[in-house]
């Protein structure tokens, strides 16, 4: 080799065995053999642009709850304090649930829907098993039933694909 000291900037590089004309050694960069990230299909370019938009309906959601525990919302009558003890645990485990699914969903990383199921389930149970206590709300009970089928629709496609995907045949030779 030389007896040339590399530079911090010269680490990607490689050295080739070969010198130039002046004696230093050629430097080649190095060349990329493959694509580093896969070609996104149609269904997965939908999926996350499904998820992003429920990811922006949760936040709104969580918004909605923190505005009404801090008393800015409903003329202040859903503050914290004045709320009765089963609206105090729905509505701060919410809070924090709706903007923690938010983000999960919007990165599109596997903890988001588990969280979303979390919250919706909360809300579920507030409206659709205890009336009597929070009220009801057909309209939330049916989003979230409609959110919920589309994700499965979603899955279940992307599933499909991935095995069309395995079943075929790569023949890697020249």
């Amino acid at each position: 080799m030389t007896d040339r000291k590399t530079k911090p900037g010269d680490w990607p590089r490689r050295i080739s065995r070969w010198w130039s004309r002046n004696g230093n050694p050629k430097v080649c960069a190095m060349e990329n053999d493959s694509p580093t990230m896969p070609k996104r299909t149609l269904i997965d370019i939908l999926f996350i642009l499904f998820l992003r938009l429920i990811a922006i309906s949760c936040f709104w959601f969580g918004l909605q709850y923190w505005a009404m525990l801090v008393g800015y919302s409903l003329v202040g009558a859903g503050r914290f304090d004045l709320l009765s003890l089963p609206w105090k645990v729905a509505a701060t485990s919410l809070a924090v649930l709706f903007p923690v699914a938010s983000l999960g969903l919007w990165l599109t990383v596997s903890w988001g829907p588990v969280v979303w199921v979390l919250a919706a389930g909360g809300q579920i149970l507030m409206y659709g098993l205890l009336p009597q206590t929070f009220g009801s709300n057909r309209l939330i009970l049916l989003m979230h039933g409609a959110v919920a089928s589309v994700y499965l629709v979603f899955r279940l496609a992307l599933w499909l694909e991935k095995r069309r995907q395995r079943r075929k045949v790569s023949v890697d030779l020249p």
